[in-house]
């Protein structure tokens, strides 16, 4: 696999990620490097299902799932850092998010950037700061900290 191509659409996103509809939060790579950080957006329609729910009358991306969509990319620069996809045995699990802000609702129309930081890796926890912005504007900001594993291993404690 090369990186020569900094870009990723869709098709190649799903290497990489295992999530699918209505879960698969990131649109487009715009943007990475090696070991350091990933840019990447989140088209939001109004045909998101958690529209239909929240609000009906005055439509706003839920918090979590921008959560979600950072750690998603996230995920992402770590899978193109260590040039690897993962496979049917490979699940990532947040460990923790701290820090985490919201500075502006997120609406339909708007496209969701995400730019994530690696800040560190050790002993098989990574930790990334992430901000998700709309038009130059922060919308939700957090610090991340998630962990690779075998899907097999997954519901077992982060430590053991």
């Amino acid at each position: 696999m090369t990186t020569e191509n900094k870009t990723l659409g869709i098709c190649e996103i799903k290497e990489f990620l295992q999530h699918r509809y209505p879960l698969l939060l990131v649109d487009r790579v715009l943007n990475w490097e090696d070991g350091k950080n990933i840019t990447a957006i989140k088209n939001v329609t109004v045909n998101e299902e958690f529209f239909n729910g929240h609000f009906p009358h005055k439509p706003v991306m839920p918090g979590v799932l921008m959560i979600e969509a950072m750690a998603q990319t996230a995920a992402l620069v770590s899978f193109l850092t260590m040039k690897i996809k993962p496979d049917e045995n490979s699940v990532v699990l947040f460990v923790g998010i701290d820090n985490a802000r919201f500075k502006r609702p997120v609406v339909p129309g708007d496209q969701l950037r995400m730019d994530v930081e690696i800040l560190r890796v050790s002993r098989g926890i990574w930790k990334y700061k992430a901000v998700g912005s709309v038009d130059g504007q922060v919308a939700v900001e957090a610090d991340l900290m998630c962990t690779i594993r075998n899907a097999a291993d997954a519901s077992q404690p982060a430590g053991q």
